[in-house]
């Protein structure tokens, strides 16, 4: 628990009423209750906030709090940027507990700081790395050679595959996997594959032939900063690592493939897949369920709208969308273009019916 003059404090931000006023929680504004902050970070959300019963409110710059009701209220320049501060100072957290439960396993040249907490029916490989800090969560795995940095936080059921390197304040969320063998294999003879790929047409002749695999001699590394969701797959390099840069997020369901090199503070959302050897640019934003062809590379700043498939080399700069991904005003020239075909179509007919009177 919290009083408001903490909160504001901790947020940088001006407060005004009853600054001893003390909160447990946050609400959305029609759900205000005493002792819960009410988040009305927007002027649209007054008449929600006043349908509530909440004593404070965080509130947008300059707000006429105390003409909603409100005893004590919070006030932010960009309340976006507020709800970042006010959610890490009342995140409950998971209750891992401290210290090396009984049932963890780990290999005796493990090397772990003294302060870190290793959850239930977790396995730590051998020279496995962790720095101080970090929380282990419940049923994860840390592979041989692995190195963690200080502070970070593995949700339960975490796989670390062996010789990745993780840099410090790592988070992941639960079933995230890091680490798994590439997706690479290989024909004795050329394949109808690579003869399509080739031609960007018919195989040609190709006769059936079994997959060799290629195996990954590489690994994972990841900087600093970073956080994986639920299920994200990071795959290892075949001979040099796979990449994943300083501060860069990955969403739910998100798959890397193989040799992959992603930049600083990225966002890919839910369900986005990016191919093997794939260079990625710093600050590129990457829609849910965008997809990225292999071999190619998409420059700093590049913003992916929902659902594209890029399927070539992306300029720094660049707002694309669509299938395959084109700069979006050319997307939505195409679609009002699209819209148009059946009144297009009838036109063509009456001019046909016209010329053949």
């Amino acid at each position: 628990m919290f009083t408001v003059r903490e909160i504001a404090q901790a947020l940088g931000a001006d407060a005004a009423g009853d600054l001893d006023l003390v909160i447990s929680g946050a609400a959305e504004p029609q759900d205000g209750v005493p002792g819960l902050l009410a988040m009305a970070m927007d002027p649209k959300y007054a008449e929600k906030l006043q349908a509530g019963q909440a004593e404070v409110a965080l509130l947008w710059d300059g707000a006429e709090w105390q003409e909603m009701g409100l005893k004590a209220a919070i006030f932010a320049k960009r309340t976006r940027m507020a709800m970042s501060g006010v959610t890490a100072k009342l995140d409950p957290g998971q209750h891992f507990g401290t210290g090396i439960h009984p049932s963890a396993v780990i290999d005796p040249t493990a090397e772990l700081a003294d302060d870190v907490s290793v959850g239930p029916l977790t396995v730590i490989g051998p020279r496995a790395k962790i720095g101080k800090g970090s929380v282990i969560g419940p049923q994860c795995f840390v592979g041989a050679d692995v190195t963690i940095g200080e502070g970070a936080e593995l949700r339960e059921a975490v796989t670390i595959g062996a010789r990745a390197t993780i840099g410090a304040r790592f988070r992941s969320q639960p079933g995230a996997r890091v680490g798994g063998d590439g997706f690479s294999y290989v024909t004795p003879e050329v394949s109808g594959v690579e003869k399509a790929r080739e031609t960007l047409g018919d195989q040609g002749e190709a006769r059936a032939q079994s997959w060799e695999r290629i195996h990954s001699l590489g690994a994972v590394s990841i900087g600093d900063d970073v956080e994986l969701g639920a299920n994200v797959t990071i795959d290892n390099g075949t001979i040099r690592d796979t990449v994943i840069g300083d501060g860069t997020k990955l969403d739910n369901q998100v798959h890397i493939g193989h040799n992959t090199r992603i930049g600083r503070d990225c966002l890919l959302c839910g369900q986005s897949g990016v191919s093997g050897s794939v260079e990625i640019g710093n600050n590129v934003v990457l829609g849910g369920k965008t997809g990225v062809n292999d071999n190619i590379f998409i420059g700093d700043g590049v913003i992916a709208g929902g659902s594209s498939i890029i399927l070539s080399n992306v300029p720094a700069g660049r707002v694309v969308l669509g299938y395959p991904a084109v700069k979006m005003e050319t997307h939505t020239e195409m679609y009002k273009a699209q819209r148009r075909l059946p009144r297009l179509m009838r036109d063509i007919d009456a001019l046909k019916k016209a010329v053949f009177k």
